[in-house]
């Protein structure tokens, strides 16, 4: 039987990449944010 969650590398860098996230003001936030925060990741690696 198969897992419920089965990620894909490229289906989250398409949509939650850091280049993604750049690109728009709000997608900006959310990486200030983290890195305000301290995170170790940014974005999906």
């Amino acid at each position: 039987m198969k897992r419920t969650l089965m990620g894909s590398k490229a289906k989250a860098r398409k949509g939650s990449g850091f280049l993604k996230r750049m690109s728009s003001k709000a997608g900006q936030r959310v990486i200030k944010a983290r890195r305000t925060k301290g995170r170790y990741r940014l974005s999906v690696a």
